[in-house]
């Protein structure tokens, strides 16, 4: 009886272990298309590449995961979270 019990709790503990990994991957492709869409919206700001890419991973981490904001909405009401990543990324001329 106790072999039995043993083996529901190893398949119980790799079920839970392997939602939670779904979970996390699917939280790291939405990070990721929040990211591309802000690089995409930034295109035109005369900023290097790696300048967009670093403030748009920047904002997109310190965005809730319960916004439906893009970082360009989400930006204009989040100065302060802005101005640290422009600060950290190197954007000039904000």
């Amino acid at each position: 009886m106790r072999k039995g019990w043993s083996v529901a709790l190893v398949a119980g503990a790799l079920l839970v272990s392997g939602m939670m990994a779904g979970t996390a991957s699917a939280t790291e492709a939405d990070d990721k298309a929040w990211v591309l869409q802000c690089i995409k919206d930034n295109a035109g700001e005369g900023q290097t590449p790696k300048v967009v890419e670093s403030y748009c991973t920047c904002m997109v981490d310190l965005m809730p995961e319960s916004t439906n904001q893009s970082v360009t909405q989400w930006e204009k009401t989040h100065k302060k979270e802005d101005e640290k990543c422009s600060a950290q990324a190197g954007w000039k001329g904000r």
